[in-house]
């Protein structure tokens, strides 16, 4: 089920969170004016106090994890406050009829920001001056020695939704030539040509001197960077991941960092979340690291809490919903 009408009055749970830490008087008035006559507004500060309220409740704006739904067996919508899904697509949610928004499309920017901050620190040897502190002034030569600038280079995009047009947009600024891949025919942009098929993903690997993965993390992304990817990749190129760590197989990144098919890591996460600290990742010098912060934005809530208005008044007037979540294939 993809469509939904709300012809009547309903119980709508706001569920407080990491991405939805707090929510202002401002802002719920604009929740209640969107939503039909009638209808009722809640704030759940933590879980606990969600699950209390849920049997009564029709739609929820805020994450949904197993126990909540459980607990809410009216609900017919969730706006989930997160672009990634995949946490929230047990069997019971995936095979419900309950329908399913998010803010895909909304937060590719600050996502590629801080894939090339990363990058950036790499190249440029930022990561490295900070890690030396006053060190660093005898290790001048040798930082200057390594240091590249993008501009030439190649930037192979895998996953070309709204993260991965962020990262053509920036690549492109940088003067660099961008290539893509996508499970599906989506239009080129973003200085984008031609959207290849995955099927052309070992040919991407072997053109870029920078791979940024932008995909969202399905039963066909997961562990999609192997041993054979990293083989394919030309020798020594950059991988960036701001999106989902188990799209990287981890133990094929640390040989492929190892033996030098990889130049360097730039990562806001880890095929291990949090990553341990004796993991070997944190031994090299040519790996950034940044502990799944790319998804803060000061602008994210106030993004998602329209998203979730303008939706209230397509759902009243029978239109349909932006931000659609397809359960089956996983974003």
């Amino acid at each position: 089920m993809s469509e939904l009408v709300i012809d009547g009055p309903v119980n709508i749970l706001v569920v407080l969170g990491l991405t939805l830490p707090e929510i202002g008087d401002e802002d719920l008035a604009r929740i209640r004016a969107a939503a039909p006559a009638g209808s009722s507004v809640r704030v759940a500060g933590d879980l606990r106090q969600a699950i209390e309220t849920a049997a009564e409740v029709d739609v929820i704006l805020g994450f949904i994890p197993e126990p909540l739904f459980d607990a809410a067996p009216r609900l017919r919508w969730v706006h989930a406050v997160a672009s990634g899904m995949d946490m929230f697509l047990y069997p019971s949610m995936r095979g419900s009829d309950v329908v399913l928004t998010g803010d895909k499309g909304l937060v590719g920017g600050h996502l590629a920001d801080t894939g090339f901050g990363l990058l950036l620190a790499l190249t440029r040897q930022i990561a490295s001056a900070l890690r030396l502190g006053p060190e660093g002034w005898k290790r001048r030569e040798d930082m200057r020695r390594i240091e590249i600038e993008l501009e030439g280079l190649s930037m192979g995009v895998i996953g070309f939704g709204g993260t991965g047009r962020a990262f053509a947009r920036r690549a492109v600024a940088f003067g660099m030539d961008v290539l893509a891949v996508d499970a599906f025919p989506v239009p080129p942009s973003d200085g984008v040509e031609e959207v290849w098929p995955m099927e052309r993903l070992s040919e991407l690997l072997g053109a870029s001197d920078v791979v940024a993965i932008g995909a969202p993390l399905t039963d066909e992304t997961r562990g999609l960077l192997d041993d054979a990817a990293f083989s394919a990749m030309k020798p020594g190129a950059l991988i960036v991941n701001v999106t989902r760590g188990e799209i990287v197989d981890g133990d094929a990144l640390v040989a492929a960092l190892r033996d030098g098919r990889c130049g360097g890591a730039a990562l806001d996460v880890a095929p291990i979340e949090p990553l341990p600290a004796d993991h070997p990742l944190w031994s090299f010098d040519n790996v950034a690291m940044t502990p799944h912060t790319a998804g803060a934005s000061q602008l994210r809530a106030l993004r998602n809490i329209a998203r979730f208005c303008e939706n209230l008044e397509r759902a009243r007037k029978g239109e349909p919903l932006e931000g659609v979540v397809d359960k089956r294939l996983g974003y």
